[in-house]
């Protein structure tokens, strides 16, 4: 199914991301992870793309996968890095050939050990610009667009990081998708600026629970989300307890996705980090459980 036709009236689009895993095990304990998040009926289930495209051929197979033995729309996370246009032309092919037809267009993360973003020979440089070029070529294809709630890290203004929001929803996005967030009320102000800008196409926030705190802690920091203080002393109190870490976090997490909820949004990006457990118990405290597993 099209991006664009996942969100609507009377929809509410759940969303959940994964990354390949890197070993036979992790594989094994992913494909069992989707088959039991799958009862939830995602409107779709995206892939990443490892940093400098580490991982481009595993995302077509994972999405690929998750459509054929699971019977659920995939997206595929693509990237600028490290390719040049004809290079992403040619993957771009590839999904399309695999019936991979709806894409997470990102500029991406330097590779491991290089800090600053370097356009590739014959590459682009903004996600705007992967946008344009998957919408040129591959009109038919669903897009969605990255947002950032505390603005990206990188960005020289929030004004121009709104700026260039804009630019990939003009440039052919359908969907914005948020980076993780804790304050929701940054996501309300950011939605609502959105907005006032034109940027007429369904804006779903993303929610990573928080299941082990020096991990998230970590996450966190690399992209600029602040933390509550009292959730953060919350955690620290029990830093040698990560069960205890675990019921902090999920509780956060139910009542962080209740609010959104409450307030309209169009759909849940969940970051599961490729687990089962966290996804399984607030979907369910949501009233999300499917009715034949409920009680």
């Amino acid at each position: 199914m099209h991006l664009s036709e996942l969100y609507g009236a009377g929809q509410f689009g759940l969303s959940i991301e994964i990354f390949p895993p890197k070993s036979p095990e992790a594989e094994e304990g992913l494909r069992q992870t989707l088959r039991e998040l799958s009862v939830y009926k995602p409107a779709f289930v995206s892939c990443t793309y490892g940093a400098g495209g580490s991982t481009r051929g595993k995302t077509i197979d994972w999405c690929s996968e998750i459509q054929d033995e699971l019977g659920l729309t995939a997206t595929a996370h693509f990237t600028c890095v490290g390719h040049s246009r004809d290079e992403l032309l040619e993957w771009l092919q590839q999904a399309d050939a695999r019936g991979v037809h709806n894409i997470m267009a990102l500029r991406g993360d330097p590779p491991a050990g290089q800090t600053d973003f370097v356009t590739a020979a014959g590459g682009l440089s903004y996600a705007s610009d992967l946008v344009a070029l998957i919408n040129e070529h591959f009109p038919q294809m669903g897009i969605g667009v990255a947002g950032y709630p505390e603005t990206h890290p990188q960005a020289v203004s929030r004004k121009i990081d709104m700026e260039n929001l804009k630019r990939k929803v003009d440039n052919g996005g359908d969907a914005v998708f948020t980076q993780l967030f804790y304050v929701n009320d940054h996501f309300y102000r950011y939605w609502e600026e959105a907005l006032s800008l034109g940027v007429n196409v369904p804006i779903v926030p993303g929610v990573m629970p928080i299941t082990e705190f020096s991990r998230i802690k970590r996450i966190a920091g690399m992209c600029g989300a602040e933390i509550p203080v009292e959730l953060a002393s919350q955690l620290e109190a029990v830093q040698d307890d990560k069960a205890a870490q675990l019921e902090i976090g999920l509780e956060f997490a139910v009542n962080q996705c209740r609010d959104l909820i409450d307030h309209g949004v169009p759909g849940i990006h969940l970051y599961v980090l490729n687990k089962s457990d966290a996804g399984h118990r607030i979907l369910d405290a949501l009233g999300m459980a499917p009715a034949e597993t409920v009680g």
